[in-house]
């Protein structure tokens, strides 16, 4: 039995992939407190909707999809009616795995992960790291849960704050940037309709090759960019305002911020 405590976007998100993927809804338990969301849960979805405590006595693995501020709340409510041999994942930012475990009972394997918000599309990058007592066992259960939305990595967990300032961040990065190629083309007088998806596409494309082709991204760079030409004239003006060293700076900042959100 699996429960999702916390139906959010990403907490739905979960439960949809795991549905699409052969989780049987009588399998699955969610912990969703608003009302009207819940009868929309269980309608759609056909699942059971229980408090957390329920959720924690029933079910053997754990799915805790709460915003980091509500989750030691949550784990000091639920931590007496989990049992040693269940599993506890999270997917809350910041919060480290020792500090969960400081939380529940002794011994209670704890698995940290860091999806992104293109698990709502089935195309997440989501990352896993195991705590004191979570074994090669738990993080396969860790990673075949979140495989429902897409590609699951495993990491040290000293590697976690790098991969929220890199991955969990990172879509709004790309956002930005077709933000700014969208405006430019509507600037010089196109239809933001038509910028919008030439620079979707191409996004798109591109993001493809880097996945597909494993080669280096300064090789498919160098592809696109003829001697003399318009793509490299658009690359100089980048490297002189900066650019490279801007994200460089902003990756170390996103870092910085989840290092001190954990307190690590």
């Amino acid at each position: 039995m699996i429960a999702i405590i916390g139906a959010g976007k990403m907490g739905e998100a979960l439960l949809a992939g795991m549905l699409a993927k052969g989780h049987a809804p009588e399998d699955v338990l969610v912990t969703e407190p608003r009302v009207e969301h819940a009868r929309e849960l269980r309608r759609s979805h056909g699942v059971e909707v229980v408090p957390a405590q329920d959720a924690a006595k029933r079910a053997d693995t754990l799915l805790l999809a709460l915003k980091p501020q509500d989750m030691l709340a949550l784990l000091d409510e639920i931590g007496p009616h989990v049992a040693a041999d269940r599993l506890v994942i999270s997917v809350a930012a910041g919060l480290t795995t020792a500090v969960m475990e400081s939380h529940l009972p002794a011994g209670v394997p704890v698995v940290r992960a860091m999806p992104n918000t293109p698990a709502l599309m089935g195309q997440g990058m989501t990352a896993v790291a195991g705590g004191a007592h979570a074994g090669a066992a738990h993080l396969d259960r860790a990673e075949q849960l979140l495989g429902t939305v897409g590609e699951v990595i495993r990491v040290g967990e000293q590697h976690m704050d790098t991969v929220t300032a890199i991955s969990g961040s990172g879509p709004a990065y790309f956002y930005f940037i077709a933000e700014t190629m969208i405006e430019a083309g509507v600037a010089m007088g196109m239809p933001r309709a038509t910028a919008q998806k030439l620079v979707g596409q191409t996004i798109t494309g591109a993001a493809a090759m880097l996945s597909e082709s494993g080669e280096h991204p300064v090789v498919l760079r160098e592809a696109v960019t003829s001697p003399g030409g318009t793509t490299a004239a658009a690359l100089r003006e980048l490297e002189r305002h900066g650019v490279r060293t801007a994200f460089t700076d902003a990756i170390d900042a996103a870092r910085d911020r989840s290092q001190e959100l954990s307190g690590s």
